[in-house]
């Protein structure tokens, strides 16, 4: 009897734990909050567009890493990467399953790193302030590295439109990443914070903070100094033949007989009286798909366009170097009595796109790297150009997502500003629509109306208030004069340029830096009791 009591008693025990392995209780509900947090913020972007669960996200993930060790908040902040990014840029797919699976495994490494830095912030006071930093930081790692980096879906794009967009003023886009995590770590502090069952008094200073950081944007000042007068600009959406990779078609010349031909159906309608007569025209991104400094038809279809419109037309053109060699992403000023003129190449070239790093390497891996073609190069000035009556600032599609170029071409004096962009490609994904947001967020940050014309949509007029105020569909061809207003004057975000950025990085690395000199001090401490755990 003695002898089977000691083996039931044996076999009751529990095997230890291995050192680091959190028991299946605590680390289901962490995986659920990091899935949960993933999903949150993806349904933040467009299309779906539900802005106000950006927060909502943040704080799930923050409560997921909190004081967690660093392996263990590493897994766990990949795991919510994934879960954002899967969904967030799903558009990539029709590049390939693997590119984006590729993209995705890469770019969530980015939130492994943050998950860690999360995780030791949270043990010291105010933390909720630096949880925050870091997702600045974890974006501008993520707009630099590697091959110059991809800032698509920063937390601020999820705000092109909303209670948030007014900080883009005041400190550009990195503040208003700021200000959506700081709301979301202050909600994941109050959850935190009534989970172990203390009075609500003292939790009412956090959800008052939570609520206050989108309330306090209302007092942000609008867009600047009254309208320098208005330009009538006309907007060409000219559609393309094919869907994908293969968007161009079969027959050569189709996506620039479009665009032309849309541009003679405005020059009937202007002389109709049905519309009002445009200052200047802005083509898409890639509206000719034949260089027209080589080729005499492109040259005399593009010239015949123009000069039936009688303004001055920026193109969207690849051209060839004078060697052959290579090519630019161009647009061109064509004026309808000397042809073409000043123009604009672009400066952020997409990686796998436009350009193939490490080409000879990569394409022994990858054969598809091919149909890039020709490698793209760079630009080296800013996209002013005069246009008429006024200087647009020309932003070329990708280049919409990079703060620094989109601030110096204000700076060089460009009102309105004017993305061509070509999302043949990502027709009819999520693509268009996140990047319409990112249009719409620097309208407010600069304080100027944004034109965006796309080869087969979102083409767009938008505000300097961010408000949408002309859009066509995707996929068709459209036309449209919108009547923008010039603003000359600087936010607050343009003077500052890149410095609201950098206090935020510094601060969160700085913080850091702190909760790792204190652990050393103290030794490895221990995750608090499941009662301050999410789970």
């Amino acid at each position: 009897m003695a002898q089977r009591t000691a083996e039931k008693n044996a076999g009751d025990e529990r095997a230890p734990e291995l050192p680091g392995r959190p028991p299946p209780a605590r680390a289901l509900p962490r995986a659920v909050a990091c899935v949960a947090g993933g999903v949150l913020l993806y349904l933040a972007f467009p299309p779906i567009g539900l802005w106000y669960l950006a927060p909502a996200g943040v704080a799930a993930l923050t409560l997921a890493v909190h004081r967690l060790p660093a392996r263990r908040a590493a897994w766990a902040g990949y795991l919510g990467g994934l879960a954002f990014l899967l969904p967030a840029l799903a558009w990539v797919r029709p590049i390939g399953q693997d590119a984006w699976l590729a993209l995705v495994a890469i770019e969530s490494l980015c939130f492994a790193l943050m998950a860690v830095g999360t995780a030791l912030v949270t043990r010291l006071r105010g933390w909720p302030v630096w949880a925050a930093t870091l997702w600045v930081v974890q974006e501008w790692v993520r707009g630099a590295f590697p091959f110059g980096g991809f800032p698509w879906v920063r937390v601020a794009f999820s705000q092109g439109h909303t209670a948030f967009t007014p900080y883009a003023a005041l400190g550009g886009a990195p503040l208003v990443t700021f200000a959506v995590a700081l709301c979301g770590t202050l909600l994941a502090a109050l959850a935190l914070r009534l989970a172990t069952r203390r009075a609500l008094v003292p939790a009412a200073p956090l959800l008052a903070g939570a609520l206050a950081v989108p309330l306090l944007a209302y007092a942000v000042p609008g867009p600047g100094e009254a309208a320098a007068g208005a330009v009538r600009v006309g907007v060409i959406q000219g559609d393309v033949p094919g869907e994908g990779l293969g968007f161009l078609g079969d027959e050569p010349a189709v996506v620039l007989r479009n665009h032309a031909d849309k541009t003679h159906e405005l020059a009937r309608a202007v002389r109709a009286g049905r519309v009002a007569r445009p200052d200047i025209v802005i083509w898409p991104e890639n509206s000719t798909d034949i260089d027209p400094y080589r080729s005499s038809y492109a040259y005399e279809v593009i010239d015949a366009a123009v000069r039936d419109i009688g303004v001055p037309v920026l193109v969207g053109a690849v051209v060839r170097t004078p060697d052959g060699l290579h090519r630019y992403t161009r647009g061109i000023v064509w004026d309808p009595r000397t042809g073409p003129g000043a123009y604009y190449d672009k400066q952020k070239l997409v990686p796998f796109g436009e350009f193939v790093p490490y080409r000879e390497i990569i394409a022994k891996i990858v054969p598809r790297v091919g149909l890039v073609g020709l490698q793209s190069l760079p630009g080296a000035r800013d996209g002013d150009l005069r246009m008429g009556p006024v200087t647009v600032g020309a932003v070329s599609c990708y280049e919409v997502a990079f703060d620094g170029v989109v601030r110096a071409t204000v700076r060089a004096g460009g009102s309105p500003l004017v993305v061509q962009t070509n999302n043949a490609t990502y027709s009819l994904t999520g693509q268009p629509s996140q990047q319409l947001a990112m249009s719409q967020l620097r309208a407010v940050e600069h304080g100027r109306a944004v034109i965006t014309a796309a080869t087969t949509g979102i083409s767009a007029a938008i505000d300097p208030s961010g408000e949408i105020r002309w859009r066509a569909p995707e996929r068709v061809p459209d036309m449209a004069v919108v009547t923008v207003p010039l603003r000359t004057g600087e936010t607050l975000a343009t003077r500052a340029g890149g410095l609201p950025e950098l206090a935020l990085c510094l601060a969160g690395l700085a913080a850091v830096a702190v909760a790792l000199a204190g652990r050393r001090r103290r030794g490895p401490a221990p995750e608090e009791p499941d009662g301050n755990q999410p789970g």
